[in-house]
């Protein structure tokens, strides 16, 4: 039985050992008298990368349907796309660091360590079958995230941001904790499956004599998550932590730990416990992040910030897909987090590259068409999609969104999700008009891009270009995610 529970986990125990391998490497390099130096960012970036391309062969040549462990984590065709998605977001991040860690004076190994540990936490959170497999999860994850905001150790700014994501995380993590508690309190259980079977038709009300206490341990899970995927009003520390961070941390935030947590959020809202009260929270949410995200945005005139911002309203957008609970919902919500990934690791990538100058408020931009046209029109074409303008791979994700919410009757959801995505026009473009009509008071010479970072820009700008004419793979691939979520095992 072992053998085949721990043949199912071994691309996780892979990285596990990779990652420990990689950190005692740098350790006696940079301890040992024959070497006395600290192992270049740039080696343990490339042996980081190989770690986590071999785990993507490892976890696509193996079965996705199993339940290791006596069933406390699934290994259904949810866990094997997600798992794989994250890797390659992972693999986009450490190939968009390798340079960059040393401009942000980050030239130390344990940045990717930092990187690695935290991505195999998520590779669990996603196959979590279990509130105690699941809360394990999330706490190793959470706690490097706190260290590698703070890893820049001469900026104010950066131990700033560690410090408030550290509280903020503990808030978080600790309503989730109590959320669950009281689920297990109230039920004796703690397998996804079986509270699916207890509460299937079961009427969870507040002020029920015996629901009071279900209801309020689903709201409590519900703000904990809320919380991980900065949705309003739950959203306070996401600015500030992403404008402190290093470039190429927040890079890792705004990308990996969204598909962990929104993998997990669907198996415990659509499949563990689907009820009305996560619909009316999730719809809210929405809706306050839509707003939110789109007028905060038009105020920043710092990128990061910008880009902080934008990630809340597009958890606004996906949230549509959660307040739908349906099966077009939850494709629909796939498909939007795999397009935002993509133009976020489209958009980081160039903020990088940019950052070799002394790039940090969106007026440096001022003639970029002028001293580097090719990046330009990329930036441009980042920012249409971004705003949802035909034909890219963003209206595509924003269509099917509105239209799953226009099928189970959300009218209002999808007309604030139409008008707050004409607002957000506003903000994405005025980049596209700095950069071709603005002049700026001092000029910028902008350094190449490196040749890995180059490759990876292109292979994301073809896939928001491409998307639009050509859906059907990825159409394919989230619709067998979201079955897997509706078959009753």
């Amino acid at each position: 039985m072992f053998e085949h529970d721990f043949s199912a986990l071994f691309p996780e125990i892979f990285l596990i050992n990779a990652t420990i391998i990689l950190l005692l490497y740098g350790v006696f390099i940079s301890t040992s008298k024959q070497y006395d130096y600290l192992p270049l960012v740039r080696n343990a970036g490339w042996l980081g990368l190989l770690s986590v391309l071999i785990t993507i062969v490892l976890v696509a040549a193996g079965a996705p349907l199993a339940n290791p462990f006596y069933n406390n984590l699934m290994k259904d065709n949810l866990t094997y796309y997600c798992q794989i998605f994250l890797l390659l977001s992972t693999a986009s991040t450490i190939v968009m660091c390798l340079d960059s860690f040393k401009q942000e004076s980050l030239n130390a190994f344990e940045s990717i360590v930092l990187i690695l540990f935290p991505t195999r936490s998520m590779l669990f959170l996603i196959s979590a079958y279990d509130s105690i497999a699941m809360y394990l999860a999330i706490e190793p994850q959470s706690l490097c995230f706190y260290a590698i905001a703070a890893s820049k150790r001469d900026s104010e700014f950066s131990t700033e941001a560690g410090l408030k994501y550290s509280i903020s995380g503990a808030f978080s993590s600790g309503i989730l904790l109590f959320g669950r508690s009281m689920i297990y309190g109230f039920t004796g259980i703690t397998n996804f499956e079986e509270l699916a079977k207890i509460l299937t038709g079961y009427e969870i009300t507040l002020f029920g004599a015996e629901s009071s206490g279900i209801f309020m341990g689903i709201l409590f899970i519900a703000v904990g998550f809320l919380f991980k995927i900065t949705a309003v009003p739950f959203h306070m520390w996401a600015p500030d932590v992403y404008e402190g961070s290093p470039t190429p941390v927040t890079a890792f935030f705004s990308i990996a730990p969204k598909i962990s947590i929104l993998a997990n959020m669907l198996r415990v809202s659509i499949y563990s416990f689907y009820d009305l009260a996560w619909q009316e929270l999730f719809f809210f949410c929405s809706i306050a992040s839509l707003i939110s995200g789109a007028l905060a945005a038009m105020a920043q005139k710092r990128v990061k910030r910008l880009l902080a911002y934008s990630s809340i309203g597009h958890v606004g957008y996906l949230l549509i897909g959660f307040s739908c609970g349906t099966i077009e919902g939850i494709q629909s919500l796939l498909i939007g987090i795999l397009i935002y990934v993509s133009m976020t690791i489209n958009a980081f990538a160039i903020v990088l590259a940019l950052r070799k100058t002394r790039f940090e408020y969106i007026a440096d931009l001022g003639a970029l068409a002028r001293t580097n046209p090719i990046l330009a029109i990329t930036l441009s074409i980042t920012m249409f999609s971004y705003a949802g303008i035909p034909p890219l791979a963003g209206f595509r994700s924003k269509f099917y969104l509105f239209f799953a919410a226009l099928g189970c009757g959300a009218y209002l959801l999808a007309l604030i999700g139409v008008v707050t995505s004409v607002i957000s026009c506003f903000h994405y473009i005025r980049l596209v008009k700095i950069m071709y009509l603005d002049t700026p008071k001092t000029w910028i010479l902008y350094k190449p891009m490196e040749p890995e970072k180059s490759l990876l820009l292109a292979i994301s700008f073809l896939f928001i270009s491409l998307f639009f004419p050509y859906p059907s793979p990825l159409f394919s691939v989230t619709h067998k995610m979201a079955l897997s979520l509706c078959y009753i095992r």
